[in-house]
């Protein structure tokens, strides 16, 4: 059997995460992917081991927007394929989406909106759920076993954040935005996290402005969901709140194949 690890992180910025040791960790942790969303570079402003680390190859899709959103792949494994967002202008021009197909599984890479800045990027946050859906859905008729990690920038349970009540009308807790996660599951795509821990106190973002992370005020917003037929192949999920540098912490998954993926 082979083991496969991947590994998700919204890092907040490339380069301000590669001052706090990303490389160093990255190497210490080894996963055999690593999709990070909040980029905020174009890869010619990096340099070095950012642009290609050792063992690694990388697949970058960023905004039209400089120094906002993008999305970034580094892989150990060759990808089969590799596409950068849906296909509908209105969302590829915010370098949202990687797409990677692996012999034993699609991954999707997403940084999904978030709405909180007005109505319009609610509306905007809203319209890109149901476009991903619809997106997603499609390759799942092709036959394709998917992976869908990332930034989703909502807590789905009362659970999933320390505040509920007071947070059940501020957008990444709104009843429509839950309401399309319980539509997702609804589906056929599986939280995988919940799947091993059904604890509370177990976030993935906390606010930085009032020292949130010292007391665990979070909320989990990334996630990893996974597709029913590949729901056998999952050997752990889980997230990584010791590891800093962003507002963010990292979350993981491991599956195993009969062979390399």
């Amino acid at each position: 059997m082979t083991e496969i690890k991947i590994l998700s992180w919204n890092v907040n910025g490339i380069r301000a995460v590669a001052r706090k040791g990303f490389l160093e960790w990255l190497a210490k942790e080894s996963p055999d992917i690593l999709c990070l969303q909040e980029t905020k570079a174009n890869p010619e402003v990096l340099t070095g081991d950012l642009l290609a680390p050792p063992g690694y190859q990388v697949y970058w899709n960023y905004p039209e927007r400089k120094g906002y959103s993008g999305v970034a792949i580094f892989t150990k494994i060759k990808p089969l394929k590799v596409q950068n967002g849906f296909g509908v202008p209105v969302f590829d021009a915010e370098g949202r989406v990687i797409i990677s197909e692996y012999p034993g599984f699609t991954l999707l890479n997403v940084y999904f909106p978030n709405g909180k800045q007005n109505a319009e990027r609610l509306k905007y946050k809203l319209d890109f759920y149901e476009t991903f859906l619809e997106f997603s859905e499609a390759l799942r008729r092709g036959g394709k076993k998917l992976i869908i990690c990332g930034d989703v920038n909502t807590a789905h349970k009362e659970l999933d954040l320390t505040r509920p009540k007071e947070n059940e009308k501020i957008s990444g807790f709104l009843p429509v935005e839950r309401a399309w996660l319980d539509k997702l599951i609804a589906a056929g795509y599986i939280d995988i996290f919940r799947c091993f821990h059904k604890e509370s106190g177990q976030y993935t973002w906390w606010d930085m402005k009032s020292r949130a992370r010292e007391r665990n005020v979070g909320w989990r917003i990334d996630y990893f969901f996974i597709a029913e037929n590949l729901f056998s192949r999952v050997t752990d999920a889980y997230i990584l709140p010791e590891v800093i540098g962003s507002d963010h912490c990292p979350i993981g998954l491991k599956l195993e194949f009969n062979h390399q993926p």
